[in-house]
């Protein structure tokens, strides 16, 4: 009986220990002024294979969007998004770190949980 238990407790541990991450998409982008409009639209396709599941083609879209206006934020998030789902996470932080010097104050990118899980703040001193 005693197994039993902790089989079940393992079970109902692991099925609410999902990623908490999960909710969390890539993120649009505004045309601000001086904003490259082909990394728009890279940004804008690569959401639409990520909602779809084509995490690599996400993935080439959103390097390009990062490649064309290395400022956006919202592409080095979504690329570290990608690369995450690729098993690929010491890239993706990279990017994470990127997405938060570049994000301009969007509390979407700054109140990430993923992104504060593979970038924390750095403290000072360190």
């Amino acid at each position: 009986m005693r197994n039993l238990s902790l089989i079940l407790f393992a079970l109902i541990f692991t099925c609410f220990s999902l990623p908490a991450f999960a909710d969390e998409g890539p993120l649009k982008f505004s045309m601000r002024e001086g904003s490259n409009a082909s990394a728009h639209k890279h940004n804008e396709e690569g959401i639409s294979h990520y909602k779809q599941g084509h995490y690599d083609i996400a993935l080439k879209h959103f390097q390009m969007a990062s490649k064309l206006d290395s400022r956006v934020g919202e592409s080095h998030y979504n690329e570290a998004l990608c690369l995450d789902k690729l098993g690929k996470h010491g890239d993706a932080t990279n990017h994470f770190y990127a997405a938060r010097t570049y994000a301009q104050g969007s509390s979407a990118i700054l109140g990430s949980k993923i992104l504060n899980a593979h970038a924390p703040m750095k403290r000072e001193g360190s």
